[in-house]
């Protein structure tokens, strides 16, 4: 056996038998050793693992070639239209304009109506889903009598049509004369209100809502059932009262999902479009005209081609600014 000094420390261990002496174990050590290197791979499995990653791109290529055609031909379809003076009441006398139509679109009065209209859309959905929907998931977080289908109501909304939608809110809801807000004004002896010709913009943020809170309220129900009650159960313990335990608790743990209900809602909310075609048609004057029915109305109502191009492709930048800095926020927060 090989003496003490002649060995490395490392791989000299004490002897059950006799703590005086130390032995050294050459063959598991090696062997263990040996496990913990990477396995080389031999010429067949190198052969083998290419051949399966050239079938699976070979496999791949008409989905992605496909997805790039239903992608890129639209795209370019809609850059050479922005740069023609293109108007289907004049067909056979398109011109080269080039930069011409965004210059006019972003100059319009009603482009900049457009986007204010847009930005307090998307801002107040947005507060009221993300403040409702934590008080209308904290209500069902709760255990009452017939939760599931109490569940099951709150999220209904979600999944009936804009269309639909819309129209039951403006023949059922909210008309003047025969609507439910009339006939509860008249029991009071109020004057019933004209919705959509006294308050157009705020009657159709209104229907927004309603049609985003059930999904906010969804996924922050399910996060508040994945917080750990061990946490409120030591807060009480320690004298926190229920608006402490809310603040300092729920409020920080439900700080993911809120910023995933604010990217996700913001995409879709940025596209309105049904809600506002059959409850105002944009009006009155340009109360309720977003980007999305400003780009309708010249394509469809003014006829300009080259003009709704251009402002189609204005909005997609509008939206990939909003949605890089909707990115960093959500990135930031699911690092911390």
């Amino acid at each position: 056996m090989a003496e003490d000094g002649d060995l490395p420390k490392h791989l000299i261990v004490p002897s059950p038998d006799n703590c005086d002496h130390r032995f050294l174990m050459r063959e598991p050590m090696v062997t263990f050793l040996t496990g913990m290197r990477s396995r080389a791979y031999g010429p067949e499995e190198m052969m083998a693992t290419q051949q399966t990653k050239v079938v699976g791109r070979v496999l791949l290529t008409p989905a992605v070639a496909l997805l790039l055609f239903w992608m890129i031909v639209p795209l370019a379809m809609t850059i050479y239209f922005s740069t023609l003076n293109y108007n289907l009441l004049n067909p056979g006398m398109e011109t080269f304009v080039w930069f011409e139509n965004y210059y006019y679109f972003l100059t319009e009065p009603a482009f900049f109506a457009s986007l204010k209209n847009t930005l307090i859309l998307v801002g107040s959905v947005l507060g009221i889903t993300i403040i409702l929907g934590t008080l209308v998931a904290l209500l069902l977080d709760q255990v009452m009598y017939g939760q599931s289908i109490v569940r099951l109501m709150v999220i209904a909304p979600f999944f009936v049509m804009p269309t639909v939608s819309a129209l039951v809110w403006k023949n059922l809801l909210m008309h003047p004369v025969s609507g439910l807000f009339a006939w509860i004004a008249n029991i009071f002896g109020f004057t019933p209100v004209d919705w959509f010709a006294q308050a157009p913009l705020f009657s159709v943020i209104v229907i927004v809502a309603w049609q985003w809170l059930p999904f906010a309220s969804l996924i922050l129900l399910t996060a508040l059932q994945s917080l750990d009650e061990e946490q409120k159960e030591a807060a009480v313990m320690d004298g926190a009262g229920s608006l402490s335990i809310f603040f300092y608790i729920t409020l920080p743990h439900l700080a993911r999902p809120i910023t995933v209900v604010i990217l996700i809602e913001t995409i879709f909310l940025l596209t309105v479009f049904a809600e506002i075609f059959v409850t105002t048609g944009g009006g009155p004057g340009l109360q309720t005209t977003n980007i999305a029915f400003l780009i309708y109305s010249k394509a469809l109502i003014q006829y300009d081609i080259g003009g709704a191009s251009a402002g189609g492709l204005i909005a997609v930048v509008i939206a990939n600014i909003l949605a890089f800095f909707l990115v960093r926020i959500v990135g930031r927060n699911l690092e911390a």
